[in-house]
């Protein structure tokens, strides 16, 4: 007999349909791991216990139709829930409660997920790392000395220690894909334009989407499919998908044409041995399965790395502040913000002309092929605190960009990207892949991941982190 949290999410909802248990038993067994783990993995920010079972109980007298009815789902601490505290990973909103829903949130609510809390997330997303002054430190269940990762490391947290089925997250610049890779699971950055951010949070630059992280390939594109929308005043639309992405998990991709490349451009950027035997053994696995993969110069040069962070500094301004609340940011934050702030407008829509200019030339050489093959990241998970041990935030900041040297040039193209848990280190750490495709092809990414999830046995060969 396998316990509740052992089942993939899409089993549980199963189960649920067939009354072997009830939405209520789910949630509590959810709110009782919680109880009981979370202390030690720091995956959430806020429970919101009485809530998620009162949801339940709505959900045992009425389940509507959906792949995921009564499954439970956690938020991240980035998106908006009607009438639950929103802190956006500050201690300058401590104390403030979301006026209205995301309509992502809204989309999973109707699905009849059941939203556990909010998951913890770094100071307004920014770092690639989850250490605020409001919770713990998100930990990777895997080895809880290292870090879960940014910006969605408390849902990354959350799924990997049995404390969530699947999550919602959200990436800017790697947000999924970073604690995916260093907590061992599957996540989804959509295209740009495939989930609205609406009715507050701006599009802008389209750096930023919603997406799902999940222990299954079919788990995250059933997710995909719920959260999957646009709203009136979206800026993007990504290009329409026929049928569901769940239909796609168990789809053959058929013989593809994969690129790759492991060689990153941010300057100081070393990719690590075990990162590097991670993106060998997964081209050895691709091509074995039938697959052409073909080597390729690195589609998106260096020129990149200085104007994506001049958009970065901006896009730290986002959050209002006052004044008398400044000095309770953190210091990586200040110092964004400070750089942000004396950025011009001028010197802001340069960079991102130039940034639409890359993505040009890039995309002539990726549409050339069905996906891109690459690490996720450049070294194996890193112990929590070594970010910021370092004399000065600068030095924080390069190591971010040094760590995080692949994922957010899809950010910058809008292409959809994956990570995918196929290689553990001999100290039981965890070493994601990133396969980035078309724009609009998530079902494809989908497809090949499921292939390659089949060839190396569920949830990446059964592996179960020790608080598990």
């Amino acid at each position: 007999m396998r316990e509740l949290h052992e089942l993939s999410a899409l089993e549980q909802a199963q189960a649920i349909r067939d009354q072997e248990i009830s939405p209520v038993e789910l949630t509590q067994h959810y709110l009782d791991r919680i109880e009981r783990i979370d202390p030690r993995v720091g995956a959430y920010v806020t429970v919101t216990a009485e809530r998620a079972l009162e949801q339940a109980r709505r959900l045992t007298k009425k389940l509507p139709d959906g792949p995921l009815a009564g499954v439970p789902i956690p938020i991240k601490d980035l998106n908006l829930v009607k009438d639950v505290p929103i802190m956006f990973g500050s201690s300058t909103y401590r104390g403030f409660v979301a006026p209205v829903d995301d309509t992502v949130v809204e989309r999973l609510r109707d699905a009849g997920t059941v939203m556990l809390g909010k998951t913890a997330t770094p100071e307004f997303g920014l770092p690639c790392y989850t250490e605020t002054y409001l919770s713990p430190p998100a930990r990777s269940p895997w080895d809880l000395s290292t870090s879960a990762g940014g910006s969605s490391g408390g849902a990354a947290a959350a799924v990997a220690a049995g404390l969530a089925p699947a999550a919602q997250g959200s990436d800017g610049a790697g947000s999924i894909r970073i604690p995916a890779s260093v907590c061992g699971l599957f996540g989804i950055k959509p295209t740009r334009g495939r989930i609205s951010f609406a009715p507050i949070i701006p599009d802008l630059a389209g750096l930023s989407t919603n997406g799902p992280l999940a222990r299954t390939v079919a788990d995250a594109a059933a997710l995909l499919d719920v959260m999957a929308h646009n709203s009136p005043g979206d800026l993007y639309l990504a290009p329409p998908h026929e049928g569901t992405f769940l239909e796609c998990a168990t789809r053959e991709p058929g013989r593809l044409r994969i690129a790759r490349y492991a060689r990153p451009v941010v300057p100081g950027a070393d990719v690590a041995p075990e990162v590097l035997a991670a993106y060998e053994a997964a081209a050895a696995t691709l091509a074995a399965l039938g697959h052409e993969v073909v080597e390729i110069d690195p589609p998106f040069g260096a020129e990149t790395v200085p104007e994506f962070t001049v958009m970065w500094f901006a896009f730290a301004c986002m959050h209002p502040v006052a004044d008398d609340q400044v000095e309770l940011l953190r210091p990586l934050t200040r110092w964004l913000r400070e750089r942000g702030f004396a950025t011009s407008a001028p010197a802001f829509l340069q960079a991102q002309g130039a940034l639409q200019l890359a993505t040009r030339a890039g995309l002539a050489v990726t549409n050339a092929y069905d996906a891109v093959l690459t690490p996720t990241v450049t070294m194996p998970p890193r112990p929590v605190g070594w970010f910021e041990d370092v004399d000065d935030v600068e030095e924080t900041f390069e190591r971010m960009k040094r760590f995080a040297a692949f994922p957010a040039i899809y950010n910058v193209s809008g292409q959809p990207a994956v990570n995918l848990p196929l290689h553990w280190t001999a100290d039981g750490l965890p070493i994601g892949v990133m396969l980035a495709g078309r724009l609009g092809g998530e079902g494809t990414l989908i497809s090949l991941s499921a292939q390659v999830e089949s060839a190396r046995g569920a949830f990446w060969g059964d592996r179960r982190p020790p608080v598990w």
